[in-house]
């Protein structure tokens, strides 16, 4: 049966229409619109008007496709600034009311469930070694460690590319200083869960979410992006290091222009790259595979089964 899943994060809004049979998912077409909803909300709690009407508009958008897709079933989960805003509620009422879809605020462990879930669709490999999963959104980074038996470990830290360049980066090009702090407090805020990660026997670094997957285009360059390329494809400490210190020089201007990087993304790509790099060196990663699979795949499988 024909099914979409849509993810309403904290810097974009993201649809998944797939056919979904015998437990495998075919077909895939992806659909990004960079919404924001989660702008302000970590300073001011709420989100503001102007961010609920561009992302009901960008639902009822997706919605359209949905209908033109002929899809039987669509669900659809809010994640990171929808959790945290004051607000939330209003926006899951007035969303019913224009678009007819049920939007579902889920919580961080949630969220983690459904990524890795995606993750483990999208590997050939051996599952039934330990992963850690790395989803950096623009609200939250997820962690979550296991393998095709279940998760052994999960946590969610509000530390996302949106919220850290709200919070810590005010010039352009970036100054070292408030890159500085920001680092600290990226380090801070997930120190005793790196800490606990050390003492787990993790084969494999595996990374999803909208940093990671231009992360991955940037260092192929790719003047179009392209799921079947970013997906499975490896980004080492060492290339990571590069693109970093490219872009910590770059104007905001300069950042828009480069291969494989959404304009509309360009002002977070920084500290979203920081956080990753942070996560490898203190884990003593030299390289991360990025999946294409995430959330969403998980969101179908999850509501399929059910289903069945």
């Amino acid at each position: 049966m024909k099914i979409g899943t849509i993810d309403i994060g904290t810097n974009s809004m993201r649809l998944l229409v797939a056919d979904y049979k015998n437990n495998k998912i075919e077909n895939r077409k992806k659909y990004v619109n960079t919404t924001r909803i989660g702008q302000g909300v970590d300073k001011d709690g709420y989100i503001i008007e102007e961010a609920l009407e561009r992302n009901l508009k960008a639902l009822k958008e997706f919605s359209e496709i949905c209908k033109k897709e002929e899809c039987e079933e669509v669900y659809c989960m809010g994640t990171s600034a929808l959790r945290d805003s004051k607000n939330g509620q209003e926006f899951v009422t007035r969303a019913k009311a224009l678009t007819g879809i049920d939007v579902n605020i889920i919580c961080g462990d949630e969220e983690s469930n459904l990524g890795f879930m995606g993750v483990l669709q999208g590997t050939d490999g051996d599952k039934k070694e330990d992963i850690l999963v790395l989803d950096i959104g623009g609200g939250s980074t997820e962690f979550i460690v296991g393998n095709e038996e279940g998760i052994k470990f999960c946590k969610s830290e509000n530390v996302g590319a949106l919220r850290m360049t709200e919070k810590f980066i005010t010039t352009d090009p970036i100054d070292d200083e408030e890159f500085n702090e920001m680092g600290k407090f990226i380090e801070e805020t997930i120190s005793s869960t790196l800490d606990t990660l050390k003492f787990m026997k993790i084969n494999k670094l595996v990374g999803i979410g909208g940093t990671i997957t231009s992360l991955s285009a940037m260092n192929q360059e790719l003047e179009v992006y392209s799921m079947e390329k970013v997906h499975n494809s490896v980004v080492t400490k060492k290339d990571l290091e590069k693109i970093l210190q490219n872009l910590k020089k770059m104007t905001l201007n300069d950042k828009k222009m480069l291969k494989g990087l959404q304009p509309k993304r360009a002002d977070i790509i920084t500290s979203g790259v920081k956080i990753l790099h942070i996560i490898m060196e203190k884990l003593e990663f030299e390289e991360i595979m990025i999946s294409e699979y995430d959330n969403l795949e998980g969101l179908m499988c999850q509501k399929s089964k059910n289903m069945s």
